[in-house]
């Protein structure tokens, strides 16, 4: 009979967890060199359902914030945002000179080779909040595309 009730409550349970995956695809962060103090993380997310990115946490850094990059008057501007919206079936890339998440007060050198955990927050249309976890492999310095990420080089 409990197999019967778990049977009956994962049937009910399981496509509510299905529309609240994000597909992740293509993960990667930025490898660093010592005493660099923040890196970048990069991917492309695909939503069943429109969906909003808006925050995530890593325990390699004191602070994860979601961040984009844009040209400002020929200056190249870093900013925090407060998150991004994916639209049902759209693919949203985060790369370099672009959104991205950024980890900040590195608690170490991340290197070539490394996995980088990341729990990535989403927001629903009802408000309602979900996480995934996923494991990024961190690419060595100068692979991946544009100029290595730190706060010193960029404005706010």
């Amino acid at each position: 009979m409990k197999h019967l009730i778990l049977s009956g409550l994962l049937a009910i349970a399981a496509p509510v967890w299905a529309q609240h995956t994000v597909k992740v695809e293509d993960a990667w962060v930025r490898g660093t060199v010592a005493q660099q103090t923040a890196t970048g993380a990069f991917m492309r997310l695909t939503a069943p359902q429109n969906v909003r990115l808006v925050a995530a946490e890593s325990p390699v850094a004191g602070v994860v914030e979601i961040h984009e990059m844009a040209m400002d008057k020929d200056v190249m501007r870093m900013r925090a945002v407060t998150g991004i919206d994916l639209a049902a079936g759209r693919t949203v890339e985060l790369k370099p000179g672009g959104y991205h998440v950024m980890l900040m007060d590195l608690k170490q050198t991340v290197k070539a080779g490394d996995s980088v955990p990341l729990t990535l927050v989403f927001e629903d249309a009802g408000k309602q909040r979900f996480t995934q976890t996923l494991q990024a492999p961190v690419k060595a310095l100068g692979q991946g595309g544009a100029a290595p990420m730190g706060h010193g080089h960029h404005k706010h």
